[in-house]
């Protein structure tokens, strides 16, 4: 397989994992994988109930200290196991969840792309726009009118979320009942409609600022990720930096392929420390080994781990960064 084919094959496998992820995340309810239902009082797990055995202790019929040990075991236990496994993961591989399977990620990305058609940027926030060319040289013009596509998909896809959450809280059939009789409660309606319209700013507004301080759960997994020196990265081979003028002949002046298809607006080139929320995405090896390949080399990015992620920041730290992907 050619490196190019590699590359296209690598994001189609991401894309399939974040598709069936979402899948998994939209449906779970249904099949009472997880959720907690607020009408029963209770939490589902793997299709059965799930109770901390609290009713029992308030009856009087088991004791406190066996109550403190359902909490334990049913409650904290799993939490445990489920946010230590995370954060091993993390440790070792870097926030891979939040590339390969957030739900929420892959609308950013989605966003990211229809706000560049837009306006050539990622964000309404970004100073300057994106050089408009893809890494393969292909043009990839800009125009507002794609701005109504990107409203629409913001509201469209905050919505959708807006009714999946509630499932998680209350029984599917019931939700999607009353969505279909256009009959929700009051209650819902509150919800429905506050949900969607925090969504739909967050969306547009500040999906990457909520990506790098706001979520909790990408917030640990990078500092896990950061604990441990020797941990995947995207690593630059700095001998050959002089080959980087390829993307500047590609883009034009201030062009760099690796940093216009980041959807975390980074610089992959530079420092750890810098590149604190990479989701390992794997976009910018993929778009350097694409210019790179046009001209019969291999890409300049690539994951590396163990001595060679040490090796790697040690060159990057000790160049202090000034040869940035800018010039």
């Amino acid at each position: 397989m050619s490196a190019s084919g590699a590359e296209r094959g690598r994001q189609r496998l991401r894309f399939v994992w974040q598709t069936g992820f979402f899948i998994l995340f939209a449906l779970a309810p249904f099949f009472n994988i997880f959720r907690y239902d607020l009408d029963a009082g209770h939490a589902w797990l793997l299709g059965m109930p799930w109770r901390l055995g609290l009713d029992a202790f308030i009856a009087g019929k088991i004791g406190a200290l066996e109550a403190g040990g359902n909490i334990l075991l049913r409650l904290f236990l799993p939490l445990l196991v489920g946010g230590g496994g995370l954060m091993i993961i993390a440790w070792r591989w870097g926030r891979i969840y939040c590339g390969w399977l957030c739900p929420h990620f892959s609308a950013v990305e989605t966003i990211n792309q229809l706000m560049r058609r837009a306006s050539g940027k990622f964000s309404i926030w970004d100073r300057q726009p994106i050089p408009p060319r893809n890494p393969d040289g292909s043009a990839r013009p800009s125009h507002p009118a794609w701005w109504i596509l990107t409203v629409l998909f913001a509201v469209g896809f905050a919505a959708l979320w807006a009714v999946v959450l509630l499932t998680y809280l209350l029984p599917p059939a019931e939700v999607y009942g009353r969505l279909w009789a256009m009959n929700p409660t009051r209650n819902q309606s509150i919800f429905l409609i506050a949900a969607t319209t925090v969504l739909t700013l967050e969306f547009l507004f500040a999906r990457h600022l909520f990506c790098r301080y706001g979520c909790a759960v990408g917030v640990f997994q990078s500092l896990a990720w950061m604990s441990n020196r020797g941990a995947m990265v995207v690593g630059f081979e700095r001998p050959r930096a002089a080959d980087c003028n390829a993307c500047y002949d590609n883009g034009g002046p201030g062009y760099a392929a690796c940093e216009g298809v980041c959807p975390m607006r980074l610089r992959p080139r530079t420092t750890k420390q810098k590149m604190f929320t990479c989701t390992q995405c794997a976009q910018c090896v993929d778009a350097c080994g694409t210019v790179q390949g046009a001209r019969g080399k291999e890409s300049l990015l690539r994951w590396v781990d163990k001595d060679a992620a040490r090796l790697n920041e040690a060159q990057v730290s000790l160049t202090g960064n000034r040869d940035s992907i800018r010039g």
